[in-house]
């Protein structure tokens, strides 16, 4: 790998396939074992003091942390993720890193070994002048961003930070705000008959479909009571619904999933109180994320700002949320745009790829 070259480099990392395992992944080897592999090298050359910790079984976070010429320094942390979305129904290559009009094209090009590949570029490029910057510079390659953000909750674990910067593709524009998510599974169950004599049984379906029009007429209003500045209200959609096995049975099971999202300040588990109090008779399940807001006054985000990154918003979730959690400020940025991630031809413009090299190169150069 060649860190010097962005392009050459991000096309070196999407040709290690490094797709999550959850779901259908597309590929028969999923997982971030080979691409921390290859990273822990490159990084080691940069003379990083790089370590493999993992994650979950097989998959890694690498972390590495670059020399400083003093203790105590406050610590930044560029932490792009390792894990791809599945390539199922992709129309490219995925793995192919073919650049052709001006873009570079597969799996993870913007989201977000394109916004990785800018960072190490820049870390290459200020090897010389980073032990005596201002902060100790730090680096992270994180498992399971795509689903449970495995790698960013073991790392805000066992290490503190003083500024994080997620990699994702926000336009070269500072997100130090965003929605957080609710996933809720609602289930229904009631008793199979023969669709004849449905008064006999219990129709699974119908209790679903209740409970959900009593969340529309209830629950949605009142997520629309408060607004954010930034983000707006919270949001709520029904994603999936399944139930029964035949035409002529009564259905005696319904599953539906629920996509929330919420704006900082808003109280999730009053939401779940909400959801379980008006759908009555059907059980709720629920997993998270967090939301993002980290304090646009925070000198290094007014630092992002002077240097050209103008703090914004922004709808969906990222491992940012999690460093704040654990009140560490945190933002996400990088090259590329959110409209390319999960595409079925992901790309990103080489233009947005060097421009992307060039900031952070700027950032770690105004640390001096």
């Amino acid at each position: 790998m060649n860190p010097h070259n962005p392009v050459s480099l991000l096309q070196d990392l999407i040709r290690i396939p490094s797709v999550n395992p959850e779901g259908d992944p597309g590929v028969s080897d999923p997982g971030e074992a080979r691409i921390a592999v290859a990273l822990e090298k490159l990084l080691r050359e940069l003379g990083a003091e790089v370590s493999l910790r993992e994650v979950l079984p097989g998959r890694p976070n690498v972390v590495a942390r670059f020399p400083s010429n003093r203790e105590g320094k406050p610590r930044l942390l560029l932490a792009p993720h390792l894990d791809t979305v599945s390539v199922v129904g992709m129309t490219i290559d995925p793995f192919s890193g073919e650049v052709r009009e001006g873009k570079v094209w597969g799996r993870g090009a913007s989201d977000t070994k394109g916004p990785m590949a800018s960072m190490l570029t820049a870390l290459a490029r200020m090897r010389e002048e980073i032990p005596t910057l201002s902060h100790e510079v730090w680096f992270a390659g994180l498992a399971g961003e795509e689903s449970g953000q495995h790698g960013a909750k073991a790392l805000a674990s066992e290490e503190s930070f003083d500024f994080v910067i997620a990699g994702e593709p926000t336009d070269l524009k500072t997100v130090h705000a965003h929605k957080g998510s609710l996933w809720v599974t609602l289930t229904a169950h009631g008793k199979a008959v023969h669709a004849s004599a449905p008064d006999r049984g219990e129709n699974a379906i119908y209790k679903m479909t209740s409970a959900i029009e009593r969340i529309r007429e209830y629950v949605i209003p009142e997520l629309s009571k408060t607004e954010h500045p930034l983000l707006g209200h919270s949001t709520l959609s029904v994603g999936t619904i399944r139930g029964g096995s035949k035409t002529n049975i009564v259905p005696d099971h319904c599953e539906a999933t629920l996509d929330i999202r919420i704006i900082p300040g808003a109280d999730p588990l009053q939401i779940i109180n909400l959801i379980e109090n008006v759908a009555q008779g059907v059980k709720v399940e629920h997993q998270g994320s967090a939301p993002l807001f980290t304090d646009p006054t925070h000198p290094l985000v007014a630092k992002l700002s002077a240097l050209g990154a103008s703090p914004v918003g922004a709808p969906w979730f990222c491992d940012a949320a999690v460093f704040a959690a654990k009140e560490i400020p945190a933002v996400a940025l990088g090259p590329g745009s959110i409209a390319q991630a999960h595409t079925a031809d992901e790309f990103i413009s080489v233009a947005d790829l060097e421009a992307g090299a060039d900031f952070f190169t700027k950032l770690l150069r105004s640390l001096a």
